[in-house]
């Protein structure tokens, strides 16, 4: 009977765009013939052909391979962004072996989690649609990992 996996590590990705920059940045190998791709970059398993609009993934080793466009989108989905203060309770939770089902519904959630959860910005009314919406965001940022809002 076939098991269903999914990935579980995370990876760092960038859209190749052909510049010198990210040609510099991945030692890529440029190719002058008009009749195959230009492009190509070293992998663990040798050098792989990249095409303009291909995404060069980085492992948690700092291995690089490239991945079709197409198919990066099928498979991976950035990180959940969130504010500091929520990724900080996340943390503590974590550290106190807090369930996520608590972190999410604990009185002691910081005031900014559930102002950021719960309020529309700007007329601070209470908005199901985006409380139910922000809680499921936490929760992916629990279980998978998250990224810090710029500038916090």
């Amino acid at each position: 009977m076939d098991k269903i996996y999914r990935k579980t590590a995370t990876i760092k990705a960038e859209r190749f765009d052909g510049s010198n920059e990210m040609v510099e940045k991945y030692h890529i190998d440029f190719d002058d013939d008009p009749y195959v791709l230009q492009f190509r970059i070293e992998t663990m398993q040798g050098w792989v052909w990249l095409a303009v609009g291909d995404w060069i993934a980085t492992d948690v080793n700092g291995e690089h391979w490239p991945i079709a466009d197409d198919i990066f989108k099928k498979v991976y989905a950035e990180l959940p962004v969130i504010p500091k203060a929520v990724a900080d309770w996340i943390e503590e939770c974590k550290q106190k072996h807090i369930s996520i089902g608590d972190m999410l519904c604990s009185e002691r959630r910081p005031e900014q989690m559930r102002d950021w959860m719960a309020l529309t910005p700007g007329t601070y009314q209470f908005d199901y649609a985006r409380y139910q919406k922000y809680q499921e965001l936490v929760a992916r940022a629990w279980l998978y990992g998250y990224q810090v809002e710029a500038g916090e």
